[in-house]
């Protein structure tokens, strides 16, 4: 199964993108508001592997951490035929000097994408996946007029797949 490390939001940024969500479910588009479980909120995945060790989970609860802003930037698409639906998270030396010390802290485990490594991530929060290729004017015509938005990463969480459980690691 997966095991991630999320970055969290404040809840002004969170509060928008829960409103984009629903917008696209009213507009009977997927939406990562069709997940309704207490553990969906938005989110930046920091990390996904196929296995932490308790060293990894070690390193992780020590994490130097201090809230920070970041830009919630333009819908991207990830994906040819079933799409991703996404907004950019504007890279910042902050962000990006989070995202190597996670990595440090889950050191070589087993099934962490090629694309989630250091150098070859791309930051950003989920809006809608298995998005139809003829939906996607639609999708995003609801939500780029938003533009880009102030947000804060403002604590650090744990997602165990295996377990269907997650816990906060540092912040909020």
């Amino acid at each position: 199964m997966v095991q991630s490390v999320e970055l969290l939001l404040d809840a002004a940024a969170e509060s928008a993108v829960r409103a984009q969500w629903r917008a696209l479910a009213a507009a009977g588009l997927p939406s990562q508001a069709a997940h309704t479980g207490a553990s969906n909120r938005p989110h930046i995945t920091a990390a996904v592997a196929a296995e932490l060790t308790p060293g990894a989970e070690a390193a992780l609860s020590e994490l130097e951490f201090e809230p920070f802003p970041v830009t919630l930037g333009s819908p991207i698409v990830f994906g040819i035929e079933r799409l991703v639906l996404v907004r950019l998270v504007i890279p910042t030396r902050a962000l990006l000097a989070l995202h190597r010390r996670v990595h440090a802290a889950i050191g070589a485990a087993p099934g962490v994408p090629g694309t989630a490594k250091p150098d070859a991530w791309t930051p950003h929060v989920t809006l809608a996946r298995r998005l139809p290729p003829e939906r996607l004017g639609a999708a995003i015509e609801l939500i780029a007029a938003d533009g880009d938005s102030p947000a804060t990463v403002a604590g650090i969480r744990r997602w165990d797949g295996d377990r269907r459980r997650e816990w906060t690691v540092r912040g909020t």
